[in-house]
């Protein structure tokens, strides 16, 4: 399935992360996509990756505040690049786990931004269990943010669709990509976000492959309404809950 510009015109999209690092490699190109046709795009990013991800600057003397610092920098701009807004909630990493601060602080983001699209990790991730985690409480504040009863400031949502964006080893995450999106017109966009990550920078080569491949796929099942060319570049995605539709495309 490729989603069309029907599907993406939204007015706004949340993307839950666990590491700075994730929404990036994952779903730069949805975020870049989003802010392109002037969507509002706000990423929760849980932690500063700051023990499990940024082995690089530990080895290289930093303390545990500079590490965060440097990853908060690095992830600041990579947003900016992108066209999108990013809190911070400093919730630790290896291992993530839930408080009620951390808990809240994604209902009040829910009920702030409305989201018509959320992104977030896959269900299962058995060489990273913070990504696993963020899935869990991304969808568990989704359903406390639409009930009344629920302390939040606002509204309260509807039911957005929530879209898990590709594991780095999805063989092994029981991810099926029922969905790749077409990023094309903002792979340069994407790149240059990547370029950013200086701390996880033997990530690059390998989502830069991951895009040709997936754009490669894209192409091949997009049939004669897209005729998407050779060189397209995409992300996977898995959608968790049922698309609603007048019309079968």
């Amino acid at each position: 399935m490729v989603i069309g510009r029907d599907d993406a015109m939204t007015d706004s999209t949340v993307v839950l992360t666990a590491h700075p690092g994730d929404f990036v490699w994952r779903a730069g190109g949805a975020i870049a996509l989003a802010a392109s046709r002037g969507q509002r795009v706000v990423i929760g990013c849980m932690s500063f990756g700051e023990r499990g991800e940024s082995a690089s600057l530990w080895r290289k003397g930093y303390t545990l505040q500079q590490v965060k610092d440097h990853r908060r920098t690095e992830a600041e701009q990579a947003a900016k690049a992108l066209g999108a807004e990013i809190r911070f909630f400093d919730a630790d990493d290896y291992p993530l786990v839930e408080t009620p601060q951390l808990l809240q602080g994604l209902i009040d983001l829910y009920r702030e931004v409305q989201p018509g699209v959320v992104l977030t990790h896959a269900a299962a991730d058995p060489h990273n269990g913070d990504h696993a985690f963020a899935h869990a409480i991304a969808l568990k504040a989704r359903i406390l943010a639409q009930a009344p009863g629920v302390e939040g400031p606002g509204e309260v949502i509807g039911a957005p669709p929530v879209f898990s964006f590709e594991p780095h080893q999805p063989e092994q995450c029981g991810f099926v990509p029922n969905v790749l999106l077409d990023i094309t017109p903002v792979w340069e966009v994407k790149r240059e976000a990547m370029q950013i990550l200086a701390a996880q920078k033997h990530l690059h080569t390998y989502y830069t492959e991951l895009g040709s491949r997936r754009g490669l796929q894209a192409s091949r099942n997009s049939g004669p309404n897209l005729g998407l060319p050779n060189d397209t570049y995409a992300e996977a995605y898995m959608r968790l809950y049922p698309q609603v539709t007048r019309e079968l495309s």
